[in-house]
Protein backbone atom coordinates (compact mmCIF):
# COMPACT_ATOMS: atom_id res chain seq x y z
CA UNK A 1 0.00 0.00 0.00
CA UNK A 2 1.18 3.67 -0.62
CA UNK A 3 0.66 6.90 0.80
CA UNK A 4 0.43 10.01 -1.22
CA UNK A 5 3.02 11.71 -1.50
CA UNK A 6 2.02 15.17 -0.37
CA UNK A 7 3.71 17.54 -3.19
CA UNK A 8 3.65 21.22 -1.89
CA UNK A 9 1.09 22.67 -4.59
CA UNK A 10 3.74 25.64 -4.94
CA UNK A 11 6.17 24.81 -7.77
CA UNK A 12 7.84 27.69 -8.22
CA UNK A 13 8.34 30.83 -5.56
CA UNK A 14 9.97 34.04 -6.15
CA UNK A 15 9.27 36.07 -3.88
CA UNK A 16 5.64 37.18 -3.75
CA UNK A 17 4.78 35.40 -6.72
CA UNK A 18 4.00 31.79 -6.05
CA UNK A 19 3.40 29.34 -8.83
CA UNK A 20 1.09 26.34 -8.49
CA UNK A 21 1.67 23.13 -10.39
CA UNK A 22 -2.00 23.09 -10.78
CA UNK A 23 -1.25 26.20 -13.20
CA UNK A 24 1.62 25.06 -15.13
CA UNK A 25 -0.30 21.87 -15.56
CA UNK A 26 -2.93 23.92 -16.80
CA UNK A 27 -0.26 25.48 -19.29
CA UNK A 28 0.90 22.05 -20.80
CA UNK A 29 -2.25 21.06 -21.57
CA UNK A 30 -2.65 24.49 -23.82
CA UNK A 31 1.39 24.03 -25.03
CA UNK A 32 -0.01 20.61 -26.05
CA UNK A 33 -3.26 21.59 -27.91
CA UNK A 34 -1.50 24.32 -29.93
CA UNK A 35 1.47 21.62 -30.73
CA UNK A 36 -1.12 19.12 -32.04
CA UNK A 37 -3.28 21.00 -33.76
CA UNK A 38 -0.55 23.06 -35.82
CA UNK A 39 0.40 19.24 -36.47
CA UNK A 40 -3.34 18.88 -37.94
CA UNK A 41 -3.62 21.85 -39.65
CA UNK A 42 -0.41 20.59 -41.91
CA UNK A 43 -2.57 17.46 -42.96
CA UNK A 44 -3.52 17.29 -46.73
CA UNK A 45 -7.51 17.40 -45.40
CA UNK A 46 -7.19 20.86 -43.38
CA UNK A 47 -4.17 22.93 -45.38
CA UNK A 48 -6.61 22.51 -48.69
CA UNK A 49 -9.41 24.11 -46.67
CA UNK A 50 -7.20 26.79 -45.81
CA UNK A 51 -6.30 26.18 -42.27
CA UNK A 52 -3.43 28.11 -40.81
CA UNK A 53 -1.38 28.64 -37.73
CA UNK A 54 -2.87 31.86 -37.12
CA UNK A 55 -6.80 29.75 -37.11
CA UNK A 56 -4.95 27.70 -34.57
CA UNK A 57 -3.97 30.41 -32.26
CA UNK A 58 -7.37 32.11 -32.54
CA UNK A 59 -8.84 28.50 -31.57
CA UNK A 60 -6.84 28.02 -28.46
CA UNK A 61 -8.01 31.81 -27.70
CA UNK A 62 -11.95 31.01 -27.59
CA UNK A 63 -10.79 27.83 -26.31
CA UNK A 64 -9.63 28.99 -23.36
CA UNK A 65 -12.35 31.30 -22.77
CA UNK A 66 -14.73 28.10 -22.85
CA UNK A 67 -12.91 26.03 -20.81
CA UNK A 68 -12.59 28.54 -17.55
CA UNK A 69 -16.01 29.99 -18.10
CA UNK A 70 -17.95 26.52 -19.19
CA UNK A 71 -16.39 24.90 -16.38
CA UNK A 72 -16.68 27.30 -13.62
CA UNK A 73 -20.40 27.45 -14.43
CA UNK A 74 -20.87 24.51 -14.64
CA UNK A 75 -19.43 23.45 -11.59
CA UNK A 76 -21.97 26.15 -10.15
CA UNK A 77 -24.85 24.76 -11.63
CA UNK A 78 -24.49 20.84 -11.86
CA UNK A 79 -22.76 20.46 -8.31
CA UNK A 80 -23.66 23.15 -6.18
CA UNK A 81 -26.38 25.39 -7.35
CA UNK A 82 -27.98 25.84 -3.67
CA UNK A 83 -24.67 27.19 -2.48
CA UNK A 84 -24.02 29.50 -5.12
CA UNK A 85 -27.86 30.66 -5.18
CA UNK A 86 -27.06 31.89 -1.83
CA UNK A 87 -23.21 33.65 -2.76
CA UNK A 88 -23.69 34.78 -5.98
CA UNK A 89 -20.45 37.12 -5.27
CA UNK A 90 -18.43 33.77 -5.21
CA UNK A 91 -19.56 32.48 -8.85
CA UNK A 92 -16.72 33.75 -10.43
CA UNK A 93 -14.28 32.81 -7.94
CA UNK A 94 -12.36 30.16 -9.91
CA UNK A 95 -9.24 30.88 -7.62
CA UNK A 96 -11.59 29.04 -4.15
CA UNK A 97 -11.25 26.31 -6.56
CA UNK A 98 -14.48 24.42 -8.38
CA UNK A 99 -14.47 23.44 -12.38
CA UNK A 100 -16.36 20.81 -13.82
CA UNK A 101 -15.25 18.94 -17.49
CA UNK A 102 -18.85 18.52 -18.85
CA UNK A 103 -19.29 22.21 -18.06
CA UNK A 104 -16.60 23.38 -19.95
CA UNK A 105 -17.34 21.38 -22.35
CA UNK A 106 -20.25 23.18 -23.13
CA UNK A 107 -18.67 26.17 -22.98
CA UNK A 108 -16.08 25.41 -25.63
CA UNK A 109 -19.40 24.04 -28.13
CA UNK A 110 -20.19 27.13 -27.54
CA UNK A 111 -16.81 28.75 -28.09
CA UNK A 112 -16.44 26.97 -31.04
CA UNK A 113 -19.53 27.59 -32.48
CA UNK A 114 -18.66 31.37 -32.66
CA UNK A 115 -15.43 31.18 -34.13
CA UNK A 116 -17.31 28.68 -37.10
CA UNK A 117 -19.61 31.52 -37.19
CA UNK A 118 -16.74 34.34 -37.46
CA UNK A 119 -15.24 32.25 -39.62
CA UNK A 120 -17.75 31.21 -41.94
CA UNK A 121 -16.71 27.17 -41.17
CA UNK A 122 -18.97 24.44 -40.66
CA UNK A 123 -18.97 23.75 -36.79
CA UNK A 124 -18.45 20.15 -37.30
CA UNK A 125 -15.11 20.24 -39.55
CA UNK A 126 -13.85 23.17 -36.05
CA UNK A 127 -14.71 20.55 -33.75
CA UNK A 128 -13.11 17.48 -35.82
CA UNK A 129 -9.99 19.30 -36.13
CA UNK A 130 -9.55 20.12 -32.35
CA UNK A 131 -11.27 17.26 -30.80
CA UNK A 132 -8.22 14.79 -31.54
CA UNK A 133 -5.81 17.13 -29.65
CA UNK A 134 -8.13 17.65 -26.42
CA UNK A 135 -7.43 14.67 -24.31
CA UNK A 136 -3.72 15.42 -23.59
CA UNK A 137 -5.05 18.58 -21.89
CA UNK A 138 -7.05 16.48 -20.06
CA UNK A 139 -4.21 14.03 -18.98
CA UNK A 140 -2.39 17.06 -17.81
CA UNK A 141 -5.35 18.12 -15.24
CA UNK A 142 -5.42 14.54 -13.92
CA UNK A 143 -1.48 15.25 -13.25
CA UNK A 144 -2.65 18.17 -11.62
CA UNK A 145 -5.48 16.55 -9.57
CA UNK A 146 -2.79 13.61 -8.33
CA UNK A 147 0.02 16.76 -7.56
CA UNK A 148 -2.86 18.14 -5.24
CA UNK A 149 -3.96 14.99 -3.76
CA UNK A 150 -7.72 16.25 -4.96
CA UNK A 151 -10.29 13.87 -6.61
CA UNK A 152 -9.06 10.95 -4.97
CA UNK A 153 -10.57 7.23 -5.35
CA UNK A 154 -13.03 5.25 -3.58
CA UNK A 155 -11.57 2.21 -0.92
CA UNK A 156 -9.63 -0.19 -2.17
CA UNK A 157 -8.31 -3.35 -1.04
CA UNK A 158 -5.22 -2.40 0.70
CA UNK A 159 -3.53 -5.42 -0.75
CA UNK A 160 -3.55 -4.22 -4.11
CA UNK A 161 0.02 -3.04 -4.82
CA UNK A 162 -1.33 0.44 -6.25
CA UNK A 163 -3.73 1.34 -3.22
CA UNK A 164 -2.90 4.64 -1.77
CA UNK A 165 -3.62 6.72 1.17
CA UNK A 166 -4.67 10.38 0.91
CA UNK A 167 -3.71 11.99 3.91
CA UNK A 168 -6.07 14.83 2.42
CA UNK A 169 -9.38 12.69 2.74
CA UNK A 170 -9.24 12.51 6.55
CA UNK A 171 -10.45 9.35 7.25
CA UNK A 172 -8.18 7.73 9.11
CA UNK A 173 -5.59 6.08 6.35
CA UNK A 174 -8.24 4.21 4.37
CA UNK A 175 -6.65 2.64 0.99
CA UNK A 176 -8.22 3.94 -2.23
CA UNK A 177 -8.03 3.64 -5.90
CA UNK A 178 -5.41 6.35 -6.86
CA UNK A 179 -8.80 7.20 -9.65
CA UNK A 180 -6.78 10.49 -10.84
CA UNK A 181 -4.08 8.17 -12.71
CA UNK A 182 -6.83 5.75 -14.18
CA UNK A 183 -8.07 9.08 -15.59
CA UNK A 184 -5.13 9.92 -16.75
CA UNK A 185 -4.24 6.65 -18.60
CA UNK A 186 -8.07 6.55 -20.07
CA UNK A 187 -9.31 9.68 -20.87
CA UNK A 188 -6.21 10.77 -21.22
CA UNK A 189 -3.65 8.73 -23.48
CA UNK A 190 -5.48 5.90 -24.61
CA UNK A 191 -8.68 8.14 -25.66
CA UNK A 192 -5.77 10.32 -27.78
CA UNK A 193 -3.98 7.50 -29.16
CA UNK A 194 -7.42 6.15 -30.44
CA UNK A 195 -9.18 9.26 -31.67
CA UNK A 196 -5.43 10.33 -33.15
CA UNK A 197 -4.83 7.44 -35.28
CA UNK A 198 -9.22 7.16 -36.03
CA UNK A 199 -8.64 10.99 -37.42
CA UNK A 200 -5.64 10.39 -39.57
CA UNK A 201 -7.98 7.97 -41.87
CA UNK A 202 -10.67 10.38 -43.86
CA UNK A 203 -13.88 10.60 -42.23
CA UNK A 204 -17.09 12.14 -42.44
CA UNK A 205 -17.14 15.57 -41.44
CA UNK A 206 -18.66 15.11 -37.71
CA UNK A 207 -17.54 11.33 -36.69
CA UNK A 208 -14.44 12.53 -35.17
CA UNK A 209 -16.25 14.51 -32.69
CA UNK A 210 -19.10 12.22 -32.61
CA UNK A 211 -16.38 9.68 -31.55
CA UNK A 212 -14.67 11.92 -29.36
CA UNK A 213 -17.97 12.41 -26.88
CA UNK A 214 -18.43 8.54 -27.02
CA UNK A 215 -14.44 7.90 -26.03
CA UNK A 216 -14.55 10.47 -23.49
CA UNK A 217 -18.03 9.50 -21.83
CA UNK A 218 -17.07 5.87 -21.92
CA UNK A 219 -13.79 6.44 -20.01
CA UNK A 220 -15.25 8.84 -17.71
CA UNK A 221 -18.58 6.78 -16.93
CA UNK A 222 -15.52 3.39 -15.57
CA UNK A 223 -13.44 5.86 -13.59
CA UNK A 224 -16.14 7.20 -12.03
CA UNK A 225 -16.80 3.21 -10.38
CA UNK A 226 -13.61 4.14 -9.14
CA UNK A 227 -13.40 7.63 -8.29
CA UNK A 228 -15.31 8.61 -4.57
CA UNK A 229 -18.13 10.79 -5.25
CA UNK A 230 -18.29 14.80 -4.08
CA UNK A 231 -19.38 14.44 0.10
CA UNK A 232 -21.95 17.19 -0.96
CA UNK A 233 -24.05 14.26 -3.70
CA UNK A 234 -22.99 11.42 -2.96
CA UNK A 235 -24.13 8.54 -5.29
CA UNK A 236 -27.41 9.55 -7.10
CA UNK A 237 -29.75 7.32 -9.16
CA UNK A 238 -29.40 4.05 -9.37
CA UNK A 239 -25.82 4.29 -7.51
CA UNK A 240 -24.43 6.14 -10.29
CA UNK A 241 -22.34 9.16 -9.72
CA UNK A 242 -23.08 12.78 -10.93
CA UNK A 243 -20.34 12.15 -13.49
CA UNK A 244 -21.89 9.34 -14.68
CA UNK A 245 -25.27 10.46 -15.00
CA UNK A 246 -23.71 13.83 -17.03
CA UNK A 247 -21.51 11.02 -19.41
CA UNK A 248 -24.51 9.31 -20.20
CA UNK A 249 -26.07 11.79 -22.16
CA UNK A 250 -22.29 12.48 -23.78
CA UNK A 251 -22.31 9.20 -25.42
CA UNK A 252 -25.89 9.14 -27.01
CA UNK A 253 -25.08 12.76 -28.50
CA UNK A 254 -21.86 11.09 -29.80
CA UNK A 255 -23.59 7.71 -30.94
CA UNK A 256 -25.94 10.29 -32.89
CA UNK A 257 -23.80 12.40 -34.20
CA UNK A 258 -21.52 9.77 -35.52
CA UNK A 259 -24.39 8.19 -37.26
CA UNK A 260 -25.92 11.45 -38.64
CA UNK A 261 -22.39 12.02 -40.08
CA UNK A 262 -21.80 8.74 -41.88
CA UNK A 263 -25.67 8.98 -42.88
CA UNK A 264 -24.60 12.48 -44.76
CA UNK A 265 -21.57 11.22 -46.04
CA UNK A 266 -23.72 8.53 -48.21
CA UNK A 267 -26.32 10.77 -49.17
Amino acid sequence: MLVHPQFDPIAIKLGPLAVHWYGLTYLAAFGLFLWLANLKVRQPQYAARGWTKRDVDDLLFFGVLGVVLGGRLGYVLFYKPGYYLHNLGEVLAVWKGGMAFHGGLLGVIVAMWLFAKLRQRSFFEVTDLIAPCVPTGLAAGRVGNFINGELWGRAADPSLPWAMVFPQAQDGGIARHPSQVYQFLGEGLLLFVLLWFYAKKPRATGQVSGMFLIGYGFFRFLAEFFREPDDFLGLRALSLSQGQWLSLPMIAAGVAIWLWAGRRKTS
